[in-house]
């Protein structure tokens, strides 16, 4: 659900308000969309096509062919600098998911954190301190989001994340999406050099403790780590 003034006097049978207006333009308020088509708007951003989800394999085995996109009716010097901002989120000095970057060349990252608030923090709460995420009991702490693709150069596939009463989107959903891209990229277990230097040993531990398993269904060996 992307809410305008028509929707919100159908749906909610009231009037469109300026606060309307902002929460909408940060994905808040009545802003409803499910992680699949999160990953599909980081597709369409990446390539700059309208790109739709598909099954790679029909029920019989048989390829599905690909069908032909159309070009995103978008200005394209503003969806380079959506690309470009997406990029910085991942690389930029003070990128806010910069620890879950790649820094392996030909690899790097684009995406965007997220943090969806769950519950109405009330006036009497704002005016005497809103309570830290962290001590909320569990159901009402937000959720972390983040989506992203890569490489950034050359985009070749989009990822959505989304941990349910998970905090920030920078701390706990950007390194999953990191991993598992970093995953799909590489030719079974993920190199080290892939890692900032300073997350390389906690991820050699990691992934030592992992079970991946490759496509033929053999379980990867550590030999890049």
């Amino acid at each position: 659900v992307i809410p305008d003034k028509a929707w919100k006097t159908e749906k909610q049978k009231s009037e469109w308000r300026i606060g309307d207006t902002i929460n909408a333009s940060i994905g808040q308020g009545y802003v409803l969309t499910s992680p699949l088509q999160l990953a599909v708007m980081a597709a369409r951003i990446a390539s700059g096509t309208s790109v739709s989800p598909r099954l790679v394999l029909s029920v019989d085995g048989q390829e599905v062919p690909v069908a032909e996109v159309a070009p995103l009716d978008v200005n394209a010097a503003q969806l380079r600098a959506v690309q470009a901002g997406m990029y910085g989120v991942m690389n930029g000095p003070r990128g806010t998911a910069r620890s879950a970057r790649i820094v392996e060349a030909g690899m790097l990252m684009a995406g965007k954190t997220g943090t969806a608030q769950v519950r109405n923090i009330s006036s009497a709460e704002r005016d005497t301190g809103v309570v830290a995420n962290d001590r909320l009991p569990w159901k009402q702490r937000d959720h972390a989001l983040f989506v992203g693709f890569a490489p950034a150069d050359n985009p070749k596939y989009a990822v959505s994340v989304v941990v349910e009463h998970g905090g920030g989107g920078s701390a706990v959903a950007a390194p999953i999406a990191r991993d598992a891209i970093l995953r799909a990229m590489s030719d079974g277990m993920p190199s080290l050099s892939a890692y900032p230097a300073d997350q390389r040993g906690r991820m050699e531990s990691l992934l030592n403790k992992l079970q991946l398993r490759q496509p033929d269904g053999s379980i990867a060996t550590n030999s890049k780590v």
